[in-house]
């Protein structure tokens, strides 16, 4: 943070503790952290350090800031991210006026924008799936974890922080069951793991994971080559296998999640189920994929649509 003697400065770092005291996660502290540094460094720069200098005008001109902002590639920002550097201040505020920092809430009324229901960028089709399972060399042993790791993704659509945090006592290889610890929100949850990503992991446990372990074994089940847990680049690790497999598509770890949503839809799925497996909180979340699975529509387009039909020859 860029300016001394700050009180907003110091009221951030208490409530971040008070986040911690209350069981949010580290991943929701850090984001709070990080944009309520933005909305203090946008404040310093125009002399506000105080949480009583900060009225409406300021709030709604720190608004319009995110509206105008470029990124480096002269792009705006979304919708989204704006939403997520608001809705920090928002809750940052409504925390001083419960614990009597300030006498009124200048950001109660803040109308945050709307945010867009944007479609995955990238699905995988299943052959396309199939083709970047087909990327690591199995040959290798790095090559038989990065194999069990892309089937672990492909088969229960797990967030990249969740797999992450897999230990081997959190797997059920038997009953092929996996469970998900403190995922999203801090919920713990139970999940199905196909039988060939079962094969693929219990491969990588008999094989790979003993000549990789490093005592003290903290038991983190996917290491990397000096025994370590695995870290944030997993994602350009996935981004290099999808891109190997030349099939005109990118993207990483989420990239198996839309995949594995919208495959299971399209093979009949319940909304609810996929709800389930994605960890989604509302069935909102998951409704994006009933728009990016249309394989029910173009059946109806084709059987009802004339110009889906082919010509008949007196109309030629």
């Amino acid at each position: 943070m860029s300016a001394k003697n700050n009180e907003l400065q110091k009221l951030l770092l208490e409530h971040l503790e008070w986040m911690r005291a209350v069981n949010y996660s580290e991943l929701s502290v850090d984001a709070r952290r990080l944009f309520g540094v933005y909305f203090i460094d946008w404040c310093s720069e125009r002399g506000v350090s105080r949480p009583g200098e900060v009225n409406r005008a300021v709030i709604e001109q720190y608004r319009r800031h995110w509206y105008r902002y470029r990124k480096k590639n002269g792009m705006p920002l979304s919708f989204r991210s704006q939403a997520g550097r608001l809705q920090a201040v928002k809750m940052f505020f409504k925390w001083l006026g419960r614990n009597n920092y300030i006498l009124y809430n200048p950001a109660a009324d803040l109308e945050m924008p709307r945010k867009e229901q944007r479609l995955p960028r990238h699905v995988l089709t299943a052959s396309e799936a199939e083709q970047v399972l087909n990327q690591p060399d199995i040959e290798k042993p790095l090559g038989i974890r990065d194999r069990a790791i892309l089937e672990t993704f492909y088969s229960t659509g797990i967030r990249r922080f969740e797999l992450l945090g897999l230990r081997v006592d959190d797997l059920d290889l038997e009953r092929g069951m996996l469970k998900v610890t403190q995922g999203k929100g801090k919920k713990d949850r139970l999940l199905p793991i196909g039988e060939r990503a079962v094969g693929w992991v219990h491969r990588y446990l008999e094989e790979v994971r003993p000549e990789l372990t490093v005592e003290p074994d903290l038991g983190v089940l996917f290491l990397t080559s000096r025994g370590e847990a695995m870290k944030k680049n997993l994602t350009e690790k996935v981004d290099r296998y999808v891109k190997a497999a030349k099939i005109g598509k990118q993207g990483g770890c989420h990239l198996f999640r839309h995949t594995m949503a919208t495959l299971m839809l399209e093979g009949g799925a319940d909304t609810r189920y996929i709800q389930q497996m994605l960890g989604h909180a509302s069935l909102e979340s998951t409704q994006v994929y009933t728009r990016v699975s249309i394989r029910k529509l173009k059946e109806v387009h084709a059987g009802t649509h004339p110009s889906a039909r082919p010509a008949r020859k007196d109309e030629t």
